[in-house]
This record gives C-alpha cells, structure tokens and sequence, in this order.
C-alpha cells in the first residue's frame, strides 16, 4: 500500500520525537482511536520503510542524527511561489509524488485553462485574426488645393 498524506504526517510527528499516539492525532485521526491507529501504522510496511529512510538521511557522519531532514533555508531563498513550485518540480532529489503536485499547483500559472477567457478577450483575437487577412491602408496623401500655401 503507497504512503498517503495522512501516514505521511504521521511519520512526520514520529520522526520529530512525538509518541505514536500524539502522532496519529496530528496527522488527523481521531483522539478516541489514536493509540489503536498510531500502532497499526507503526507496523505499516510503507510508513516503516519511510521511517528508516528519514532515519537513514538525517544521519551525520559520526552516527548522530541530524535535526531535521527539510532544507528550511533552500525554502526560503524563493521570494516567488511561482519560482519555489519551479525549482521543487524540477528538482531530482525532491519525492515524485511532491514534484508532481508542485506541477499540479504549477499549472494555472503557466495555462490558461480553456474558455477561461471572457467575451471581450474572445472578441479582441478574433478582430486581430480578421483584421490579418487584410493589407493595411495607405496612409492619405496631403496636398496643397488651389495654389494657397499653407
């Protein structure tokens, strides 16, 4: 079974030093079941394999383990949303399943989505399609009448 947001948050909290319980409320499950579902998801194949991948990253050399495996300061040299979901879409070493929502979020900003358009801009392309079709008019020639200077 893949890793849902929810397990996610959950791994999150755990990895951050909360208990299983405290975990599972903060990930959204209800406070009545959150000791029955922190265990299930502990032994959960996809969230195990995520826990020791944290553990494995935020690792230092010596063996201690590092604070936090998210790059606060990467975040924060992005002044533009735009360029943040940019850079985190094409970013290899970011997770597939967050570079792809980061193009979903993308999107808007980079296509207009069909007939987003109003009527003014509909009217507007179709007078400048027209309006290709034919060479511009000579300007008008101005001349002197009757001998008088101007």
């Amino acid at each position: 079974m893949a890793l849902t947001a929810k397990k996610k948050l959950f791994a999150d909290a755990v990895m951050r030093g909360k208990s299983n319980r405290d975990a599972a409320i903060e990930a959204g499950y209800s406070a009545a079941t959150a000791s029955a579902a922190g265990s299930r998801l502990v032994k959960d194949p996809a969230v195990a394999e995520y826990l020791k991948k944290c553990r494995e990253a935020t690792k230092a050399p010596g063996g201690e383990v590092a604070s936090s495996p998210f790059d606060i300061g990467r975040a924060l040299q992005y002044s533009d949303p735009r360029a943040f979901l940019l850079a985190t879409m094409n970013d290899p070493k970011t997770e597939d399943k967050l570079r792809v929502d980061a193009a979903k979020a993308l999107m808007p900003f980079m296509h207009k989505k069909l007939g987003e358009g109003g009527k003014k801009d509909a009217r507007d392309e179709e007078a400048k399609k027209v309006a290709s079709r034919f060479p511009t008019a000579a300007p008008p020639r101005l001349a002197a009448s009757g001998g008088k200077k101007l």
